[in-house]
């Protein structure tokens, strides 16, 4: 059965197609600049055991045009993996924010989408996209079963100690401001993997998923997501390619009241403005490394921080926890970037985490799960890569069915 998975951005719109029964991806790529100057879809396809590949630049003012063209790749005689829109059984929709009612994978329908909307207070940044996708591909794709799956949803197993602030109740009961935590997905799938790797469904695990954003989550004994390090948005926890992290919320108020900004301007810096970004220049990691070996201070004292703070959410997880089996590094920096692992596994002995630089270095960019702890290391140490897309489509082919 063939699942079709798509990411909408208020910009862009990625996509991929994938044979449900074997897990494999037919097809991928991306629409980008939607409305913007410079537009163009990339499409990568596996046709009759080849790798083909097109690109092409043309205005795409809207998502619609843009989904039209991937209909057009996807059906394309030459390059094309499926002869019409209709083989496609299900479309899965990866929507950055549930709230507190969209909690598990949803067939869509209108009180799905009025849902959505209704949020959309709680993700302004991501909502609005995926809504415009999910009205185009409903319209593509009539024939075709629709499901949601929320980056929010893993960690509503979280208890109120844990995603409350503290702050006056009015606000979470009114407004519903909580921490709910993002990257679920991932994490998810990462965690189920390490679980299937050890043999061990009752592990302790923390993951940690670093990319361009970043976020940890504390996974107990019974797969359940207990504590997570973003917060009501993406901004919170760890330090991220341009975002701040976890900060104290005076430094918002010195700088409206001090210098004058306002809140976009704030909200600019926190998330934009930041993170490797603010510390080096750049928030690009393989930039900030070399920056690094090339002795530069900015870079070294970036990678120092953002191994630290890292550092500082597994002793708290590890507490949480009351324990700790293993640790998880996935995504763009945990699966790829040696000298980030290095740094996040300094120095914690107590904790019975202990890296072997060597497999570390050697086993950098693994295509599946590998162990990297040293032979004295009570904590298993793992770098396990992550698919997302593959995970939406385990959760939505039952209900697809």
């Amino acid at each position: 059965m063939e699942i079709l998975i798509i990411n909408s951005g208020s910009s862009s719109l990625k996509y991929q197609l994938i044979d449900s029964k074997t897990g494999e991806s037919k097809a991928k790529g991306i629409v980008d600049r939607i409305g913007i100057e410079g537009s163009l879809i990339k499409y990568v396809a596996v046709k009759d055991g080849k790798e083909v590949e097109r690109k092409k630049e043309v205005p795409i003012p809207t998502h619609e045009v843009g989904m039209n063209l991937v209909t057009e790749f996807l059906t394309d005689p030459e390059v094309g993996v499926i002869h019409n829109p209709e083989e496609i059984k299900g479309v899965g929709h990866r929507v950055v924010h549930g709230g507190e009612k969209l909690v598990q994978p949803t067939v869509i329908d209108d009180a799905v989408v009025e849902e959505i909307t209704r949020i959309i207070p709680l993700s302004p940044l991501h909502n609005p996209g995926h809504l415009e996708g999910i009205r185009v591909a409903r319209k593509l794709f009539n024939k075709a079963t629709h499901v949601a799956v929320f980056d929010t949803a893993f960690h509503q197993t979280m208890p109120p100690k844990a995603f409350r602030y503290a702050i006056p109740n009015e606000y979470y009961e009114k407004y519903g401001i909580r921490s709910y935590g993002f990257h679920g997905t991932s994490h998810k799938f990462v965690d189920a993997e390490a679980r299937k790797y050890l043999n061990n469904p009752h592990i302790k695990n923390i993951t940690i998923h670093l990319g361009n954003g970043a976020s940890m989550a504390a996974v107990n004994q019974n797969g359940e997501c207990i504590d997570t390090s973003m917060g009501l948005t993406p901004l919170d926890g760890l330090i991220m390619g341009t975002r701040c992290g976890q900060i104290d919320a005076s430094v918002a108020f010195f700088l409206g009241q001090e210098l004058g900004l306002s809140f976009e301007e704030v909200k600019t810096i926190f998330n934009k403005k930041s993170g490797m970004l603010g510390l080096t220049g750049y928030s690009d990691a393989r930039d900030v490394a070399a920056k690094y070996h090339a002795g530069d201070a900015n870079a070294q004292l970036c990678y120092e921080m953002y191994g630290y703070r890292i550092q500082k959410f597994i002793g708290a997880y590890t507490a949480a926890l009351n324990g700790l089996d293993s640790i998880v590094f996935t995504a763009g920096l945990g699966e790829n970037d040696a000298l980030t692992r290095s740094f996040a596994c300094r120095n914690m002995d107590f904790f019975g985490i202990k890296l072997d630089e060597k497999k570390n270095e050697e086993l950098n960019h693994p295509k599946a799960p590998v162990e990297i702890q040293a032979a004295d290391s009570r904590v298993k140490i793992l770098i396990i890569p992550t698919n997302e897309e593959l995970q939406i489509v385990n959760e939505i082919v039952g209900l697809v069915k």
